[in-house]
């Protein structure tokens, strides 16, 4: 119960004649008179019963990363419900194996899906370029953002990821007419509104509302406080806020009170439902250190060159670590970048930002520090670092395209002598999906992109080029580009070329033949 009290507020005195008069106002503020604990409960026996209300044609938002954090266990009670088709699932990706949202795309009840990365999952890949099932590929900030932007009440966002892109362009085809590709396009990409900020051009995206969010906690108390584990927030939290109607798998469900108010991630105005999660957690890719004393010894005199010499990656790797100084925040791509580390100088010592919720990322774990909600961006088992933190989708993306971190490295298949890049699909046969690629480098003046590469791609095609011919990641956002015959400094205003570096038993004649770019070479130019 809420009952008033007044706040007596004195009054100056003032003089009247010889009379003092003194007046008191009253403010009514609602205080607790007493606060019994609500005893209605949000959890369910029946996972059945807590499902009932999902309905064909819903758009169910389904948390996780990789399969982290994944609501293995609503997925797969929906696959028992055959009835319940074409469904619209939006989430960061659509599973891999037979885990996650791929049941339910083998089970044929999914028509449709919005993500920002297929990676491996073939199956979808094939599904898609078949004209099978609708992909719409969203940036990762730019999804988790437009979630957000619903959850908060606002119709739509501006946002600078995809900016002269195909996803501002609508280049990328939704879904093909039965036949794939050469039978044509169905559903076309959607063209976005564009404006300029401060000379910097955004793009409008529309917010995205679901019908239904399968969310999965480590915690739950009977009221629906909410906390997750590690990096098994990313887009969880965010997802429980945005649908008409959210039902949590909890690990723990745990008695009001439980759970210290400071702790909690969720409150429990936005969930709906508990069931408990009973599907067992699984891990996409398991990456081990050799041993405990290879986590934290610093690398032999010498071995740093030693794998340069005989590793091409590591020979990029080791020009690019260069470009680091102590102390910065850095986020590091796949493949080459994940290297870098490595060859840092010894005195140098970086904080590792990972997108899907992590800075103060450590070393691959031993066979015992394995734990499945502690993922990196490539869905590796990773560690923590003293000092680490880790946070949701929605507060990793705001700090990349707010510009926090110092340098973004990644790699390409093609690089334009203006900056541009292109890293995310090859039309009709490549799709890997956008992922983070096109919010981490959607701030270059505040962050410096390095792309790593090797020169050339597999069958000889030059991959630096005047313009680049796939579909863009990014325009003029690259600063500098290393590969494994050369390093050229960028000038984004301009659009020129400088090579500053060039690798050892390169020839200048060598390396102008398999670039097909235009760049001048420095007057100090140097050797790696």
């Amino acid at each position: 119960m809420l009952a008033l009290r007044p706040r007596a507020v004195a009054i100056p005195r003032a003089r009247i004649s010889s009379r003092i008069s003194i007046a008191a106002r009253f403010r009514y503020y609602s205080v607790v008179a007493n606060a019994p604990i609500p005893k209605k409960t949000k959890v369910w026996d029946s996972i059945d019963e807590a499902l009932k209300d999902v309905k064909s044609g819903d758009t169910i938002l389904s948390g996780g990363f990789g399969l982290s954090g994944i609501p293995e266990t609503l997925i797969t009670a929906l696959t028992k419900r055959p009835e319940v088709k074409n469904l619209t699932a939006i989430s960061n990706n659509a599973g891999a194996g037979d885990h996650g949202l791929v049941k339910l795309i083998r089970s044929g009840q999914l028509d449709r899906v919005m993500i920002s990365y297929l990676g491996g999952n073939k199956f979808l890949e094939s599904a898609y370029l078949n004209g099978d099932i609708g992909i719409e590929l969203v940036p990762q900030g730019t999804l988790v953002a437009r979630l957000h932007a619903h959850a908060s009440g606002e119709p739509a966002i501006y946002t600078p990821t995809g900016a002269n892109t195909e996803v501002e362009h609508g280049g990328i085809p939704i879904r093909f007419k039965p036949g794939g590709m050469k039978a044509g396009v169905l559903i076309p990409g959607n063209k976005k509104e564009a404006r300029e900020f401060n000379g910097r051009r955004f793009i409008l995206e529309p917010a995205i509302a679901g019908d239904v969010a399968f969310v999965h906690a480590w915690k739950a108390d009977e009221v629906g406080n909410l906390v997750f584990r590690y990096t098994a927030n990313n887009y969880n939290a965010t997802m429980a806020r945005n649908a008409k109607l959210t039902i949590v798998e909890a690990e723990e469900i745990v008695p009001v009170g439980s759970l210290s108010p400071n702790a909690i991630h969720v409150p429990g105005v936005y969930v709906d439902r508990i069931v408990k999660a009973t599907e067992p957690k699984s891990i996409e890719v398991t990456k081990l250190a050799p041993s405990k004393e290879a986590q934290t010894s610093e690398p032999a005199p010498g071995e740093s060159d030693n794998k340069a010499t005989k590793d091409w990656r590591h020979r990029i790797a080791k020009r690019a670590a260069r470009e680091i100084g102590d102390g910065f925040y850095v986020n590091l791509g796949v493949g080459i970048p994940t290297l870098i580390p490595e060859h840092l100088d010894p005195t140098v010592k970086v904080w590792l930002e990972s997108e899907n919720g992590i800075l103060g990322m450590g070393p691959y774990p031993t066979p015992d520090q394995v734990d499945a909600d502690i993922i990196n961006a490539g869905k590796e088992t990773t560690t923590l670092l003293p000092g680490a933190s880790c946070f949701d989708s929605a507060e990793s993306f705001n700090m990349i395209r707010g510009g926090h971190m110092h340098v973004t490295c990644l790699g390409a298949m093609q690089v334009s002598q203006a900056g541009d890049i292109a890293n995310f699909m090859i039309p009709g046969k490549l799709v890997k999906g956008i992922g983070g690629a096109m919010d981490l480098v959607s701030n270059p003046d505040k962050t410096k992109v390095i792309v790593t590469m090797q020169h050339v791609a597999k069958d000889g095609a030059p991959k630096v080029l005047k313009e680049c011919s796939l579909p863009l990641t990014g325009a003029r956002a690259v600063s500098l580009i290393v590969t494994d015959m050369a390093v050229f400094r960028v000038d984004r205003a301009a659009g020129t070329l400088l090579l500053t570096d060039i690798a050892e038993g390169v020839t200048l004649d060598e390396l102008r033949a398999k670039t097909l770019a235009d760049y001048e070479v420095s007057s100090n130019l140097a050797t790696f």
